[in-house]
């Protein structure tokens, strides 16, 4: 889709007056409703797509935003999240073919966001812990993983709790969790809210590795008993270890 530069400026300067909120996104859509004369020229080409790209927003919310004002139109009451969500993991479901081919679109083409980005974090995610646990076993450390703590009936847990704690550079651990990405400063501090003062809360002091590294300032609640690392302590000292050193 081609727009003349008067259209692109327009456009760009309504996106810096509004706020990022759904709202807003509801007023542009309104203002530009150019995703309909699209598909009704070429249903089967990349509108909703294109739209987003030249929008620089992401395609999967931006088929998110068209998906829930298709159903609000054409359903008796609004649409739950959950009724959304399962459509957008399976636009099959769309009752409308030319907008599931569209929203498809944006979901396989969007490497940032959506259910297919989702299912790749996760199956990364689940790689990683698969990963720590044969470590553990392999140092022949007895734990508990998460699905064996909720059937006791914790609600929030690390991935892992060690039955005996051990030793990592001179600070004690009870529990470890794994996270499948780079720790920044705003995923560690929303971890450190969310998570991670809750385990120590619970269990005692843990360990976080970041597989995928973390700044190196952000390791500063050792004392406090949260140590950040970036794969699987090669130091650790069990308390056999230390008995039979002693």
């Amino acid at each position: 889709m081609i727009l003349t530069k008067a259209q692109y400026e327009e456009i760009a300067q309504c996106l810096v007056s509004v706020p990022p909120t759904r709202q807003s996104l509801r007023k542009l859509k309104q203002r530009f409703p150019r995703y309909l004369s699209g598909v009704v020229k070429d249903g089967a080409a990349p509108v909703l797509l294109e739209l987003a790209n030249e929008m620089d927003y992401a395609p999967s919310l931006m088929a998110r935003i068209i998906l829930e004002r298709f159903l609000q139109e054409h359903e008796e009451t609004p649409p739950s999240k959950s009724v959304i969500n399962s459509m957008l993991r399976d636009p099959s479901q769309i009752p409308d073919g030319v907008l599931a081919n569209q929203v498809y679109q944006c979901i396989v083409n969007d490497c940032c966001y959506g259910p297919l980005v989702d299912c790749i974090k996760h199956a990364i995610g689940h790689e990683h812990e698969v990963l720590l646990r044969d470590l553990l076993l392999e140092k022949n450390l007895s734990f508990l993983d998460e699905d064996q703590l909720r059937a006791k009936g914790y609600d929030k847990t690390p991935d892992f709790i060690l039955q005996v704690p051990v030793a990592v550079e001179g600070h004690i651990i009870h529990w470890i969790e794994s996270k499948a990405s780079f720790g920044d400063e705003c995923s560690h501090h929303a971890y450190l809210h969310d998570q991670f003062w809750s385990y120590w809360n619970r269990f005692g002091p843990g360990l976080v590795i970041y597989w995928y590294g973390f700044i190196q300032e952000l390791d500063c609640n050792r004392e406090r008993g949260i140590l950040l690392k970036a794969s699987f302590p090669t130091d650790i000292v069990t308390l056999c270890h230390s008995i039979s050193s002693s």
